[in-house]
């Protein structure tokens, strides 16, 4: 899909549109990858047509709710929801393992490191529900690697705008 094609949906649904597609990529569902849509959405604010303050607003609290949904479901589901949502993604069970090992050697500083790197952002979520991580040092930890996450992607499309658009067609 290409940029102009993007751009008029943003157009068409403003900032529902950037969330919505923020929020089913932290929560690991198909839909618009947010490594296209955050730099567009940084593109669009350096066009004026929204703030770069309401850009981060939007994607930050997309990718925390995100995070907290996948969390949640870690908690109340536990290791009967992680065998399921495995069975259903075999190809993650390596990451997710990874992630279990991540979160019991560091803790939340483990969260907000795994934020911060592309796959292990979004599988995170299960393990540090599954181990019933404090819900407070989950939700600053996360909230802080998915604001920085976030500013980087949507910060290149603020301010490298056009380059990021060529790149893109």
């Amino acid at each position: 899909m290409n940029a102009e094609i993007l751009t008029q949906f943003f157009v068409q649904y403003g900032g529902i549109a950037i969330f919505l597609i923020v929020l089913l990529e932290y929560m690991n569902l198909p839909g618009f990858p947010a490594g296209i849509i955050m730099p567009l959405a940084g593109v669009w604010a350096a066009r004026g047509n929204i703030s770069f303050l309401s850009v981060m607003l939007l994607t930050v609290s997309a990718g925390v709710t995100g995070s907290l949904l996948l969390y949640a479901l870690g908690y109340l589901g536990g290791s009967l929801f992680l065998e399921r949502y495995l069975r259903r993604f075999p190809k993650h069970r390596d990451g997710i393992g990874k992630n279990f090992a991540l979160l019991e050697k560091w803790g939340a500083v483990g969260v907000f490191v795994a934020k911060l790197i592309p796959m292990v952002r979004t599988l995170i979520s299960i393990p540090a529900g599954v181990v019933k991580m404090n819900l407070w040092k989950y939700l600053v930890s996360s909230s802080l690697g998915v604001f920085f996450w976030n500013l980087f992607f949507v910060g290149a499309g603020y301010f490298l705008g056009d380059a990021v658009l060529a790149r893109m067609a």
